[in-house]
């Protein structure tokens, strides 16, 4: 035979002038005859590939993912498996809809202490309507009988203390302090300071006021969060609370699996399942989220959608600057009817804020055939299917298939002297080990795995006329 051809880019490698071999002789070691060893580019009875042998293969068409181009169509690339199955895991057969409208009312119930007193829902609950978002006080510094007047500024403000009245500068007011500046440089309430005078509810905030904490009783505290949400896409409306007898809600509190849709939790439930401390955050306040998950299905029973709670912390704990909740408000009074006094309270506590978000889809048929459509050009099977309508119901079938596949004799490289061939192209082809392998003159290399096998059994079971009788994929065995 004459030189080798040039290398070109496909997997199919011609071996020109290779003659049919006869099935005379005693019988190979696959049970068919003996061939005669033709001759192969570069003279001997084939090359000497050490442990390896060589095997020509008809390769599927311009296959040449090993070198950074595209798979040849046919061929079930990475990309192309990832493609159909994200049709069926994200549900791309469906139309779908985000961010539900949702309503949320909340009610706080429990009683608590402090030192000297006893608290109740109307004391300790902030606003009292109940919301999305509601905050429950677990601490309080409390300044009482303020009145309308003048006195010494907190220390606590910066640039308050002073020497004289030179300096402290009359009608200046400080946003960040109590009041409006007199003038004036007065002793302080206690110790040896001086500090800016200011017209303003006296005595000041300064630190040193009465501090109660109500956090002992708080985690029995029970929030009751209903919450019904709407997707208007789809028509359809549900609520987290279960459509039992009027007196359900009295006796059951929130567990996943025995009462889902009692949305009655406790408070210490909540931040446990937050992951926090409850002594540390009722001292020192936070933000607790209370996420509600509407992720349904419609193509499934309306009994299939329920809601999934999470909980985590909002606020920025590790960030001493900024972490913690606090807020004050004011009590007012009248002494003889006519003087107004207050009291000033500094309220540390757990805010709730209730989050609901969720997706909700339903098969469509146009979102369907549009990913359908991608998922099968992606895996090839559109040129697939273009393949077969062509070699198996064209009159030019042949023409098609010549310009298509190039078709050589099998060999199988049994030892130096000899050849085994087959005749049938699907005969041994289940019980033979089949690797397709990239053929050039100098050694053998893998270029695809299982799935191009696969490929290559479908086309010779689809497209018997592209082949005839003198095909078979490559076989390798060991020598």
């Amino acid at each position: 035979m004459g030189g080798e051809r040039g290398h070109t880019p496909s997997l199919l490698r011609r071996a020109e002038g290779v003659r049919r071999p006869c099935r005379s002789g005693g019988p190979s070691s696959l049970g068919h005859g003996r061939c005669t060893a033709p001759a192969f580019p570069g003279g001997g009875h084939g090359p000497a590939l050490g442990p390896e042998l060589l095997v020509l293969i008809l390769g599927l068409r311009d296959a040449q993912s090993d070198r950074g181009a595209e798979p040849a169509p046919g061929i079930l690339s990475p990309h192309g498996a990832a493609a159909h199955s994200d049709l069926l895991r994200v549900k791309s057969y469906q139309e779908s809809e985000t961010g539900p409208e949702s309503s949320i009312i909340t009610k706080v119930k429990g009683i608590t202490m402090s030192e000297d007193k006893v608290w109740d829902v109307e004391e300790y609950v902030r606003p009292p309507e109940g919301g999305s978002v509601v905050s429950i006080i677990t601490r309080i510094e409390v300044t009482p009988s303020q009145t309308l007047g003048t006195c010494p500024e907190s220390l606590r403000v910066n640039s308050s203390s002073c020497h004289s009245d030179d300096d402290c500068v009359a009608g200046h007011p400080n946003m960040k302090g109590n009041g409006i500046r007199t003038g004036n440089c007065v002793p302080y309430y206690h110790g040896n300071f001086k500090t800016c005078e200011v017209s303003a509810w006296c005595p000041v905030e300064d630190g040193t006021s009465d501090n109660h904490f109500l956090g002992k009783m708080a985690p029995n505290f029970t929030i009751l969060i209903k919450n019904s949400i709407h997707y208007p896409k789809f028509k359809f409306s549900k609520g987290n609370i279960a459509s039992l007898k009027n007196g359900y809600l009295k006796h059951c509190t929130f567990d996943q699996d025995s009462d889902p849709y009692c949305p009655i939790f406790k408070l210490g439930f909540i931040v446990e399942q937050a992951g926090e401390n409850f002594t540390e955050l009722a001292h020192k306040g936070g933000v607790i989220g209370v996420i509600i998950n509407w992720n349904c299905d419609l193509d499934l029973s309306e009994s299939k959608c329920n809601p999934k709670y999470s909980f985590r912390r909002l606020d920025p704990k590790h960030n001493p600057a900024s972490a913690g909740y606090n807020f004050r408000f004011a009590k007012y009074y009248k002494i003889n009817s006519t003087t107004v006094t207050r009291t000033l309270i500094k309220a540390y506590g757990i805010r709730i804020d209730v989050i609901v978000h969720g997706q909700a889809g339903k098969f469509s048929l146009i979102p369907t055939i549009i990913n359908l459509a991608t998922a099968l050009t992606s895996i090839g099977v559109g040129s697939f299917l273009c393949d077969w309508i062509l070699l198996t119901f064209m009159n030019q079938d042949k023409l098609y298939s010549h310009k298509k596949f190039d078709k050589l004799q099998m060999w199988i490289w049994e030892g130096r002297d000899s050849f085994s061939c087959f005749g049938s192209p699907r005969e041994d082809l289940h019980s033979s080990v089949i690797k397709l392998v990239h053929v050039t003159g100098k050694q053998d290399t893998p270029v695809q795995e299982d799935k191009r096998l696969a490929l290559a059994y479908a086309y010779i079971l689809l497209f018997p006329k592209a082949y005839g009788d003198t095909w078979i994929p490559a076989i390798s065995f060991p020598n």
